[in-house]
C-alpha cells in the first residue's frame, strides 16, 4: 500500500505551519475545517512526504484526547487504497480493529477514509482514491493486499 500521508497531531495550527515551513515544508493548500471530525487540517509537503497536521476545535474531537496527551507528536499513517471495504476485511483478518467507519473526509477532496488499530503498528488511516469508472474490480481479486 502506498503511504499517502503521515497525521500530526498538533496544539496550535498556526504555529505548527510556521515552524514546518522551516523545515522545508510547503502548505498545500489552506487549513480546513472538518466538522465531522471537529478538527482543523492543513497539508504541508516536503519534497514528496506528506505532513498532515491535525488540531482538535473543541472537546468533541474525535482526537482532543490524544491531543491533551501527547500535544505535538505524529500519530497516524495514511495509506492509498483503491477498495477501502476489501481492504478493511483483509487487515482485519489481519489482526486490525476498524476504530472509525468509512466517511467522507473534507479535507481529503471528500475521499472516504477509515482508521484501524492494530497493537504492533498503532493507528492507521485508509483514503479511498477518487474512481472515475465506478464499475470497479475487487481488490482482493487484484490480491492488492
Amino acid at each position: 500500500m502506498k503511504v499517502h500521508h503521515v497525521g500530526y497531531i498538533v496544539d496550535n495550527l498556526a504555529n505548527a505551519m510556521i515552524e514546518f515551513e522551516k523545515l522545508g515544508y510547503k502548505r498545500v493548500g489552506e487549513p480546513v475545517y472538518d466538522q465531522v471530525r471537529d478538527i482543523y487540517v492543513v497539508f504541508v509537503n516536503n519534497d514528496g512526504v506528506m505532513v498532515e497536521l491535525v488540531m482538535p476545535k473543541s472537546r468533541n474531537s474525535v482526537i482532543y484526547k490524544l491531543a491533551g496527551k501527547y500535544r505535538n507528536m505524529p500519530y497516524h499513517i495514511c495509506y492509498e487504497t483503491d477498495c477501502l471495504e476489501d481492504d478493511i476485511e483483509q487487515l482485519t483478518k489481519r489482526g486490525y480493529m476498524l476504530i472509525r467507519k468509512p466517511e467522507a473526509a473534507s479535507a481529503i477532496s471528500n475521499n472516504r477514509v477509515a482508521f484501524l488499530m492494530h497493537l504492533d503498528v498503532g493507528i492507521i488511516e485508509l483514503v479511498e482514491k477518487k474512481v472515475i469508472n465506478y464499475e470497479r474490480e475487487c481488490c482482493s481479486e487484484k490480491g492488492q493486499l
